[in-house]
């Protein structure tokens, strides 16, 4: 194996921003974007061979076309899929290579993107937390600009959230043009292109959390009668309870994806009608699963599983796996995508580029895994791991106390999630579906793809899986480890031990980021038997190390009630995150009148990230925040005129108006 080593608006504006969109041609056009005037990028410049080698010679540099979407699993009729109507793209299906084993880095969008732009994982940048805003070093810039460095014309339309406060940096040395109108129509003459045309009809957003009504009059009323999906056929996976709302939910999704294949349909006509077709490769993928309840936000195939689509004309052939309407199930990785692009047009592949490229001269072996990392996604704490090979997917969760289905500001805005989590209350859920819907989840989750596709029969604790178990465990580690992933530090505490620097440069010095020591505390979560060992750790010289002794004494509920002192103690720790995690330990069995005054002293700092820590932390807490009330309600009073970015009061409102809320219920 290889392995190399906004402020933005929130989200709820960015969402209602698209949702009069009708996809990548735009009809209704989001205000354009303002992109400054493009820069060359120095460290390009310096580390790059001369503009004489990079350019290869015309008539051998073809045109990629990206053509993406949002939150669409392979529910396509090219894949099978027989309730879908995609008639456009299971064309372009039969003109092009399929790969059935693509998969996303993250089943979230921003992490995914900081991914694809840079061709190094988020876990190893710090970007892999939703909407963060950690910097990444100045030498790693989004790939399109090594194309531009070759004499490409490269546009995109329309959305980055590339995850990282060196967004401005990104876009302006990666494209000619970054706005709703961007095209490559504007290139010069003659002159090749590299496009990115996203479409956001797929998103979470029109397919489960805008009103209903919404979604009739601004997206299914685009779709001839004929093209409405009928929920009464519509295939309800088992992980959900069959309602008419979890039906129509699912006829919904299909009806964007629908309005999705008629905007991909007219992209490729604009190619055709330019005769740029013979001269395009196209690639057609979506940034991850679909945005439905147990898929997005998870590691399981349902949130991470890909289409991708590349369609080579007869001129480029050559550099195609396999012929047009064949498939290929090699393993790729979002990872792999940047340096495949660069590979395809013989470029220099950056040392830092973590992925392996599956196209052109530089193209290397098969990898036999992909990876994927879940973090915090808005105002939901979470850490997991995945591991994929060809057959079996192994998910390691470092938080398995914390619900699958944990309360989302956002995504309970869908009324399918009110569906799930109503059912759950009333034990109305089988099995399956409490896999996700139940309060907890297993530390080590393992399933046979390829007999189980939907991941439903974990073996992890079956004899007969052992072997299969410790090579995907191992696997894991060793991914951890190579890629210095940084997930395994709070928000607080990556801040503070990159200062000056990045968390990237940070985590390359042993003495600031002694991984191995901080992974196996965090290990120690979820499990009965490492109480004692757990309250001798928050005595450690890491703060990270207690944080997570903390962490697993919280998970331990009643139990910790043993640890009382060292807890009561840990409420004067250094560190934000590990007060705030012992704190809520203490409120949870009870000893709660410090801790709760601790947590109130976080919620009103000036620290953003302990904040929204700390609002979490109460929020899960439910009644037993019942002696803060007044705290919480003047923090939600005074948010929206804070000096914390938009998304931090957007997570603190997500968090504290459902808490004040649950007090006035029975």
């Amino acid at each position: 194996m290889r392995w190399h080593v906004r402020s933005t608006p929130p989200i709820i504006s960015v969402l209602l921003a698209f949702a009069g969109l009708v996809g990548p041609t735009f009809q209704g056009v989001a205000e354009e974007k303002v992109t400054p005037e493009p820069i060359r990028n120095p460290t390009i410049e310096q580390s790059s061979p001369g503009s004489d080698c990079l350019k290869p010679e015309k008539a051998s540099r073809p045109n990629i076309l990206w053509i993406t979407c949002e939150d669409m699993s392979p529910n396509l009729g090219c894949w099978g899929d027989r309730y879908a109507t995609t008639p456009h793209i299971d064309r372009l299906a039969n003109e092009s290579v399929r790969y059935t084993n693509a998969f996303a880095t993250a089943p979230v969008c921003s992490p995914t993107r900081s991914c694809l732009i840079t061709g190094v994982y988020a876990t190893t940048l710090g970007t892999q937390r939703l909407r963060s805003q950690f910097p990444i070093p100045r030498r790693i810039s989004g790939f399109p600009a090594y194309l531009r460095e070759a004499g490409y014309y490269t546009t995109n339309n329309v959305k980055t959230d590339y995850n990282t406060s060196n967004e401005p940096e990104i876009v302006r040395a990666s494209w000619d043009a970054c706005s709703g109108k961007a095209h490559w129509r504007n290139r010069g003459d003659g002159q090749p292109f590299f496009s990115v045309f996203n479409d956001m009809v797929t998103h979470q957003g029109p397919t489960s959390v805008f009103a209903y009504e919404e979604f009739q009059s601004k997206f299914q009323s685009k779709l001839a009668p004929d093209e409405i999906h009928d929920p009464a056929t519509a295939p309800v996976p088992p992980y959900w309870p069959d309602t008419p709302i979890t039906r129509r939910t699912v006829a919904r999704y299909y009806d964007c994806i629908t309005l999705m294949d008629k905007n991909v349909g007219r992209l490729l006509a604009e190619i055709d009608e330019a005769g740029l077709a013979d001269e395009t490769i196209v690639f057609f993928y979506s940034d991850h699963g679909a945005g439905l309840p147990r898929h997005k936000r998870l590691l399981l195939d349902s949130g991470m599983h890909v289409p991708l689509l590349i369609r080579f004309p007869q001129k480029y052939r050559h550099l195609a796996p396999a012929a047009a309407g064949e498939t290929v199930d090699r393993l790729v990785s979002f990872v792999d995508f940047a340096p495949t692009v660069l590979s395809l047009l013989e470029l220099p592949i950056p040392e830092y580029m973590q992925g392996e490229p599956f196209l052109g001269k530089a193209a290397g072996q098969p990898r036999r895994y992909v990876f994927g990392a879940r973090d915090r996604v808005d105002e939901a704490y979470d850490l997991a791991r995945s591991v994929r090979d060809k057959q079996y997917l192994y998910v390691r969760n470092y938080m398995p106390h914390l619900c699958y289905n944990q309360p989302e500001g956002f995504s309970d805005q869908s009324e399918v999630r009110r569906e799930i989590t109503r059912m759950a209350g009333l034990g109305k859920l089988n099995a399956a579906q409490l896999a996700y819907a139940g309060p907890t989840r297993p530390l080590e989750e393992l399933y046979d793809t390829e007999k189980d596709p939907q991941q439903l029969d974990n073996l992890a604790g079956l004899p007969e899986y052992r072997e299969v178990l410790e090579r995907m465990r191992q696997a894991h580690g060793q991914w951890i480890e190579e890629t210095r992933d940084l997930g395994f530090l709070s928000e607080t505490d990556s801040r503070l031990r990159s200062e000056g620097a990045t968390p990237y440069e940070m985590a390359r010095q042993p003495e600031e980021y002694p991984q191995q020591r901080i992974v196996t505390a965090a290990g120690l979560v979820g499990r009965p038997d490492a109480l004692g060992r757990q309250e001798a750790l928050l005595g450690d010289a890491d703060a990270a190390v207690r944080y997570w002794a903390a962490a697993g004494l919280r998970a331990q509920g009643n139990a910790a009630a043993s640890a009382a002192p060292a807890l009561r103690k840990a409420l004067a720790d250094p560190s934000a995150a590990v007060r705030i995690e012992a704190a809520g330990a203490l409120v949870a069995i009870g000893d709660d009148e410090k801790a709760l005054q601790t947590l109130a002293t976080e919620l009103q700092g000036k620290s953003a990230d302990a904040a929204v820590h700390a609002a979490r932390t109460l929020q899960l807490l439910g009644k037993r925040s019942r002696p803060l009330r007044r705290t919480i309600e003047t923090v939600l009073r005074q948010a929206p005129q804070s000096e914390f970015p938009p998304d931090t009061r957007l997570y603190l409102r997500f968090s504290l108006e459902p808490l004040v809320q649950a007090f006035d219920q029975p």
